[in-house]
């Protein structure tokens, strides 16, 4: 094996994943790099094989999917952060996949794309707010306690979310979700009145696929009724950090896949 063949072999990995990003699939992205390695060994001084740097290898992934024109990809199920990219504007969306998934420079990536710095920047800047936009999560709070609602807001607002209602009871919390519509409830499961958070979830999990994480004191009680496809459990008293992490894998798992088992063991762990 020549040097050239080596050190292309040396970044097929990285090439292999950042063109499965492109194309968002895994068979396209291979057949991508599987047309761009002749290519490459053809002129290796053109596509930088005498050098470490990849940079003019994922500009020929670049062209290469331009040139192929494919069907765009069916994106049903996938991960979120996987839709909210598709819809990015194309430049953009390359932009931050060489920089957040290869780990280029802002400055190295426009290069890749063709932008001077100042483009790049401007570019970027776009995509991290479409990106926060698209996975900004609209959360109601459903706890009779106004200290811990609070602290729980608090939580929420500081993770660039949106606390679009709280409610102490059933009626209170049946309302402001048909009111405000939200993506993610946290919820308690004694609720003010005597109203049950189990009763409450269920009503609500029936009119829609409402992805809920109860936060409770009484982390066993849907365990023994057999309920823990309702949601997550965050025991009381719960830290910061328990809320954020299942609210990230909330937010970051597709519709109808959520809770998860590994949260939900993990988080009944939690003191």
């Amino acid at each position: 094996m020549d040097a050239h063949s080596r050190q292309l072999l040396y970044h097929l990995p990285y090439l292999r994943r950042y063109a499965r990003a492109l194309t968002a699939d895994a068979v396209r992205g291979d057949d991508l790099v599987a047309e761009a390695l002749p290519i490459a060994l053809a002129d290796p001084g053109t596509f930088g094989l005498e050098t470490p740097s990849r940079l003019k290898l994922y500009g020929l992934l670049n062209g290469l999917c331009d040139a192929d024109a494919p069907q765009p990809a069916d994106l049903g199920g996938r991960h979120p952060m996987e839709m909210a990219l598709a819809g990015l504007p194309e430049l953009e969306r390359r932009l931050f996949l060489l920089v957040s998934l290869e780990e280029l420079t802002v400055s190295e990536a426009g290069s890749v794309l063709g932008l001077d710095m100042a483009g790049a920047e401007a570019a970027m800047t776009r995509a991290q707010s479409g990106l926060g936009s698209a996975l900004t999560a609209r959360i109601m709070i459903v706890e009779d306690d106004a200290i811990i609602a609070f602290d729980l807001e608090e939580t929420v607002q500081r993770m660039g979310h949106i606390v679009c209602g709280t409610a102490a009871n059933t009626q209170m919390a049946l309302a402001t979700a048909a009111e405000q519509q939200p993506t993610l409830a946290l919820m308690d499961l004694r609720l003010a009145g005597g109203d049950s958070g189990i009763t409450t979830a269920q009503i609500l999990r029936r009119q829609s696929a409402l992805p809920i994480i109860f936060v409770t004191a009484f982390g066993d009680e849907l365990s023994r009724r057999g309920l823990d496809h309702l949601g997550p459990v965050i025991r009381k008293p719960f830290s910061r950090i328990d809320i954020e992490r299942a609210i990230t894998q909330a937010v970051f798992t597709p519709s109808g896949e959520f809770p998860s088992d590994a949260l939900t063991k993990a988080a009944a762990k939690s003191p």
